[in-house]
Order: structure tokens, then C-alpha cells, then sequence
């Protein structure tokens, strides 16, 4: 189902990409040194810290993944947001302090960078491995958020999809260019304010003009026919009307494990590097945790009163958010909240720009090239940034163009990826004194292939779900080595830092 023009819906959008080019072209004077374009000089306060974490987390799959998968699947997707919802509360108590803590004292500007400052930095393969592995999956997370752009300017505008895939691209690369990790978390703020809205509005007016709780109820039950007389419709359980195996693995720990990727994003993870004072992260928890119950539980509505609004039978269950929003409201107001869908994709596509080009200007150019001399001017290492930040753009939205995976699948593939092969070398890079370099690079090896393989090699993921399979065997590993003293452990940090 394609949209058409509207003159009155392309203003509020209009407004809105203007407002988020307007931040960029303000910051870029900010922009003196590498430090401030990768981190925005470590002074973002709580707010910015919490609300633009979240925005980043997100992603097209918070406003038109989750949405999709809640109206086509139903109940069951209750699952995935109680294991997010504890995800990122672990990740804000067990990662937060020390990554903000130890990556000052290290000096580290990234998540490559920390891993290899953490174990003295002599041996850069631990650098080298991190960086590859992050531009791998990102340039598929990258390329899912704007297949996402595309997707709404198609149901909205009616627009071809890869034409909006490209102005997607375009806007937000643009701002991230200009005024680099500043602009991106600034511009985050307001996304994630916009998002959160978006998912509190929107069910509540749809449940209105269904006629009230009881009506939406009766709708969804009369759209879900029961698999069987006298059965309760599976839609409406969170079991799916599954039993035994079936519901434990295949419904249950497979949406729970949403929650285990958050310990290892570094668009997310940089955000605590950023905050200005290790004391405003436990603000920046509250703040993080009460968006997750405010919009989380919204975007899994979205989908449910879709369904009894627009009908169980839509071509495109992923246009559901779209779509309602035409039907709900009016057009200038539709523009501002379908703004929302494009808030969430943009506030993860410029985050994980801005954490694949920042790695390869300091973890690849400036510590493997040019192996840390002092060579070049800040100016030109920020002029290269955004070099950079434009090439993986580019390989992004090419990957977009020939991807033909649903933005649920291509989010869930490389937040698995990332989640196996960094959480588990993070979590004990921070809280283990006795991990070596040898575990940190076997687990993140093993995360990624692990992830690799359960995709591509059938009756894997019916076995065990990718992310919670690649994540266990991930951190098996890098315990087992680290147990067998297999390479350093953190004496040659703790040199490191006896010397400072």
C-alpha cells in the first residue's frame, strides 16, 4: 500500500528534516578536534546522555519493525519488550561507570580503541579485530535504517522507495557531517522526545475511535479468529498457543533475548564515554528507564490498534505506523508523527555513522596507520571523519538497494552480531581483573561467527535463538581462554596507569 502527495503532511516532515539540518549547521562549530567530533569533548549532561541513548537504540525497528511484528504476531511480542526493558537496565548498572570511568583514564575515544587501551595497546589485534567486526554488521544495521526511510516516504508520499531510501541517506549524513557527535546527540534528544509521544499518542487515539478498551478488545478478537472452537485466539496470548518446547524457546527466550544486544552496541555504549561526570549516570538511568516504559509498551500498541483500525490484512505489516497515523489525524499533525518513524531511523543511522567513521579515522588511520604520531592537524583528522562518515553511507544505502530482508530480520541479525561479540568481552573487560587479551579476541571471533552461522545454516535458530545462542557461546569462550591464561591480562593496563 502506497501513500500519495499531501501538501499539508510534506510541511510538518518538511519542518522537521529542516529542524534536524538546523542543529548540524549550528554545531559544526564545535567541531575543533577529533575528540570533540567522536565524543563531543565528554560533556553531554544527563538528559542528552539518556534520551539520545534511547533514540539510538531504537532504530526503524522501534516505530515500524516492532509495530509490524506486534500486528502480525500479537501478544507474543510482550516478551520482547520486558527483555529490552531489562536489557537496558542491566546495560545502564554493569557497563555504564566503568566504560565512563575507564576510557577517560585511558585516553579512548572508541570501542575498539578501549578494548585495546584496556590491555596495554602494544598488540593492535585486538584493535584490528574489534573495528572490523563493528564495520561488518554496522554497514547492515545502517542499510536496514534506511530501508526504513524508504518505507515511510512510500506509504506516506507515495514516493518509490529507493528514492526515499536516498534522501533518507542524504539528510542524515548531511548533519552528522557537519556537526558530528554534538549534532548527533542533540538532534537524538528531540528524536527520542518526538518517538516517545508518538507511542503514547498514537494507541490512545486509535483505541478512542474504536470506541473504548472494550471495543478495541472485541476488534482484535473478531480480526483473530481462535484456532479452534472454544480456544482463546493466539493472537491475544503471550504463549502464541504454544506449549512446552515451542513456547519456552521459540516464543519466550527467543523475544527475551532482545535484552542481551544491549550489552554490546557502541552507538549506545559511546553515549557513556560522553556523559560529563560518572554522578549524572544514575539521573541518566532513571531517565533512559522512564522512556522504556513510556514508549515501549506504546510501540507494541501501535501494531495491536492497527490491526483493528486498518484491518489484519495489509499487504506491508511494517507500513502499520504510517498508516494509522493518515487515518487517525490530521494531515499537518500526520506529518509531525510519522516524522517520529524517521526520528527513529535517523537517530540510529547517524549514531552508528558516526561510530563506524570515527573508528576508522582512530582506530584504523591513527592507530594502525599512522600508528599514533602526532602527523596530523585536528582539522584535517575531523575533515577525514566526515570523509569517512560519507563512504560508509554510500556502502550502507548500496546494501539497502539490493537487501531484500524485512527490517525486523536485518536489525535482529546485526544486533545479535554485535551484541555476541562485544557484551560478553565488554562485561568482562570491566568487571573481571583476571580476563586476558586472548579471551577478549576469541569471544568477539567466536560472537561473530557464531551469529554467522546460525543465519545462514538451516534448523539452527529452531534449535536455539541467534542471539541468545551466539552470546553464550561467545562468552564460554572468552572465560575458557582467559581461565587458560591465554594472553595477557590487565597487568599491562595497570602499568599502564601506574605510569600516568
Amino acid at each position: 500500500m502506497t501513500g500519495s502527495f499531501d501538501g499539508s503532511l510534506l510541511l510538518g516532515f518538511g519542518l522537521y528534516l529542516l529542524l534536524m539540518l538546523v542543529v548540524g549547521a549550528v554545531t559544526v562549530k564545535y567541531m575543533k578536534g577529533l575528540d570533540d567530533f567522536v565524543l563531543g569533548g565528554r560533556r553531554l549532561g544527563p538528559w542528552v546522555t539518556a534520551v539520545s541513548e534511547r533514540a539510538s537504540g531504537e532504530s526503524a525497528w522501534f516505530l515500524l519493525g516492532l509495530p509490524g511484528a506486534a500486528y502480525a504476531a500479537g501478544f507474543r511480542e510482550f516478551w520482547s519488550v520486558i527483555g529490552i526493558g531489562f536489557g537496558i537496565f542491566l546495560s545502564w548498572n554493569l557497563l555504564a561507570r566503568g566504560l565512563r570511568r575507564m576510557s577517560e583514564e585511558t585516553g579512548a575515544l572508541t570501542i575498539p580503541d578501549f578494548l585495546a587501551r584496556r590491555f596495554g595497546g602494544r598488540d593492535q589485534s585486538l584493535r584490528t579485530i574489534a573495528t572490523l567486526i563493528l564495520l561488518v554488521f554496522y554497514t547492515s544495521y545502517i542499510g536496514a535504517q534506511l530501508v526504513g526511510s524508504g518505507q515511510i516516504l512510500e506509504a506516506t508520499f507515495g514516493i518509490d522507495k529507493t528514492v526515499g531510501m536516498a534522501i533518507g541517506a542524504f539528510v542524515v549524513v548531511l548533519y552528522t557531517m557537519l556537526g558530528g557527535f554534538l549534532a548527533v546527540a542533540w538532534t537524538d534528544l528531540f528524536q527520542g522526545l518526538l518517538m516517545a509521544a508518538v507511542a503514547l499518542i498514537l494507541p490512545i487515539l486509535g483505541i478512542a475511535q474504536l470506541g473504548g478498551w472494550d471495543a478495541f478488545v472485541a476488534t482484535l478478537v473478531a480480526s483473530s479468529p481462535p484456532p479452534e472452537p472454544g480456544a482463546a485466539p493466539a493472537f491475544l496470548a503471550m504463549d502464541a498457543g504454544q506449549t512446552g518446547r515451542a513456547f519456552v524457546f521459540g516464543v519466550m527466550i527467543g523475544n527475551l533475548s532482545w535484552g542481551l544486544g544491549y550489552f554490546g552496541q557502541p552507538h549506545l555504549l559511546t553515549r557513556y564515554m560522553a556523559i560529563r561526570s560518572v554522578r549524572d549516570l544514575r539521573l541518566g538511568t532513571l531517565i533512559a528507564m522512564s522512556w522504556v516504559l513510556i514508549a515501549y509498551w506504546g510501540a507494541v500498541f501501535i501494531g495491536f490498534v492497527g490491526r483493528g483500525v486498518l484491518g489484519p490484512e495489509l499487504a506491508e505489516a511494517e507500513q502499520v505506523m504510517p498508516l494509522l497515523t493518515k487515518a487517525l489525524v490530521p494531515s499537518w499533525l500526520a506529518g509531525i508523527f510519522i516524522s517520529g518513524a524517521v526520528a527513529a531511523m535517523m537517530s540510529t543511522a547517524d549514531s552508528q555513522i558516526m561510530v563506524a567513521s570515527s573508528s576508522l579515522i582512530e582506530d584504523v588511520y591513527v592507530n594502525l596507520i599512522r600508528r599514533g604520531q602526532p602527523t596530523e592537524s585536528p582539522a584535517r583528522l575531523v575533515l577525514l571523519a566526515r570523509v569517512s562518515a560519507f563512504a560508509i553511507t554510500a556502502l550502507a544505502l548500496f546494501l539497502a538497494f539490493v537487501s531484500r530482508d524485512l527490517i525486523y530480520d536485518m536489525v535482529a541479525y546485526a544486533w545479535a552480531g554485535l551484541g555476541a561479540s562485544f557484551g560478553p568481552t565488554l562485561i568482562l573487560a570491566i568487571w573481571w581483573k583476571r580476563f586476558t587479551r586472548g579471551g577478549a579476541i576469541g569471544g568477539m571471533i567466536v560472537g561473530t561467527v557464531a551469529t554467522i552461522v546460525w543465519k545462514n545454516v538451516p534448523g539452527l535458530q529452531e534449535l536455539l535463538d541467534i542471539k541468545v545462542a551466539s552470546f553464550l557461546l561467545a562468552f564460554a569462550v572468552a572465560i575458557l581462554l582467559s581461565l587458560m591464561r591465554i594472553g595477557d591480562p590487565v597487568l599491562a593496563h595497570r602499568k599502564e596507569h601506574a605510569a600516568r
